[in-house]
């Protein structure tokens, strides 16, 4: 299942979705994977997420994004959530249609059974239709 928490720039999206990861954390039988654009937040993570940060890696569009996310499902067979915090700047989505992006993700975390979490610099009248519905409160 995809979510994502929404809001414009400097609304506390990166906030909330330490927040989730922390509750997260309280029950997790399995791995999480918090993916950022930089390594800022490495002290505000548990020491058992593994933070990755997506700028050192040569990723230069969205479908080259998606095989990363592929890559990183399929060398954890124990990953139970993905938090993506920054998502249109890590999945080079900046001013695009993401429907694509998040078709793909959410087959993704139904075939491999992972959580997924987005932070989108988006309004809801931004995002496509079926979308709105993920929307965490």
């Amino acid at each position: 299942m995809v979510q994502l928490v929404i809001g414009e720039k400097g609304e506390g999206k990166t906030k909330k979705m330490l927040d989730y990861v922390h509750e997260a954390m309280k029950t997790a039988a399995g791995n999480i994977v918090y993916l950022d654009k930089s390594s800022r937040n490495i002290h505000e993570l548990d020491n058992k997420v593994r933070l990755i940060n997506v700028s050192e890696y040569p990723i230069q569009n969205t479908d080259q994004f998606i095989g990363f996310i592929c890559g990183i499902c399929s060398q954890d067979y124990d990953l139970e959530a993905m938090y993506l915090d920054g998502f249109l700047k890590i999945a080079k989505l900046e001013g695009k249609d993401i429907s694509d992006a998040l078709t793909q993700l959410n087959r993704v975390s139904e075939q491999f059974h992972v959580k997924i979490v987005l932070s989108v610099t988006l309004s809801m009248d931004e995002l496509p239709e079926f979308a709105r519905a993920q929307v965490l409160s």
